[in-house]
């Protein structure tokens, strides 16, 4: 079966690096799938888990926290400041976060810092729903 390179790259190291057959991703206007020989593109994703289905059939989890695509025939690139392996993510550490941008949002005296707390709190909310992702499919 024919395989795509996939690299996710946060702003301190590269995440993952490998060939895969299919890639699943929150793109900004819904759920992307990837097959190797995909049509060019680049798009911006949301703060969501990547899914990579690796050429051995195991699969890996990635949390980002947004970010871009980049998809070419033979190549999947996904960079995002933050991205944790799955089996990094930490729930406690999360759900502080969490409540923490919550507490800024009640908080929040201008229309920035409203914005801040509630794109906070989305990525929080996306980190745990994709924490609860990866467990699942352990």
């Amino acid at each position: 079966m024919p395989t795509i390179h996939v690299n996710v790259v946060s702003a301190e190291a590269s995440i993952f690096s490998g060939e895969a057959k299919f890639v699943a991703l929150p793109g900004a206007s819904g759920e992307l799938g990837i097959y190797p020989r995909h049509t060019p593109l680049i798009t911006k994703i949301k703060p969501g888990s990547v899914r990579i289905e690796k050429a051995d059939g195991t699969e890996e989890f990635i949390f980002v926290a947004g970010g871009v695509l980049e998809v070419q025939p033979n190549c999947v690139t996904v960079l995002s400041d933050t991205a944790i392996r799955g089996k990094d993510l930490d729930e406690e550490k999360a759900n502080a976060a969490k409540a923490a941008a919550e507490e800024a949002l009640r908080n929040a005296k201008g229309e920035l810092d409203i914005a801040k707390a509630q794109s906070e709190l989305a990525i929080m909310a996306a980190q745990i729903s994709a924490l609860r992702k990866f467990r699942q499919n352990r």
